[in-house]
């Protein structure tokens, strides 16, 4: 029965859009972030992304991201501007004390911009976390 199925809570895992230096292109990028802010290791992570609007569609995405440590963080995708115009998803399924979790976040268009950064935690760069 429905009831009987357990199905955990993702906690203390984020995903954050950071604007940072790139060395190479010597400008500032935008950067997706998975973030594990838990005492424990997250494993087999991956992470499937997609931004659309009522007429347009980006391209499916998917990440295999393995295994993050607790308290770490990984880049796993570079974003053009011209998305944020549209919402995006980042769906994240990970194991973690042999249970599988999926926790979907969303970034509504237009709010990926310069006015809404604040310092992520952990990374300790400007950025926004999805709700």
């Amino acid at each position: 029965m429905k009831k009987d199925i357990d199905i955990p809570v993702v906690e203390n895992v984020y995903v954050a859009i950071i604007h940072e230096w790139d060395e190479e292109l010597l400008n500032k990028v935008w950067n997706a972030y998975l973030i594990n802010d838990k005492d424990i290791a997250i494993e087999m992570a991956i992470i499937v992304s997609n931004g659309f609007n009522d007429t347009k569609k980006t391209s499916t995405i998917r990440h295999g991201l393995g295994t993050l440590q607790a308290k770490s963080f990984k880049k796993f995708e570079p974003l053009q501007e011209e998305i944020f115009a549209l919402d995006n998803i980042f769906a994240l399924s990970f194991f973690a004390e042999n249970k599988l979790y999926d926790k979907k976040y969303y970034f509504e268009k237009n709010t990926i911009n310069s006015s809404s950064l604040a310092t992520i935690p952990l990374i300790e760069k400007e950025g926004i976390i999805a709700r």
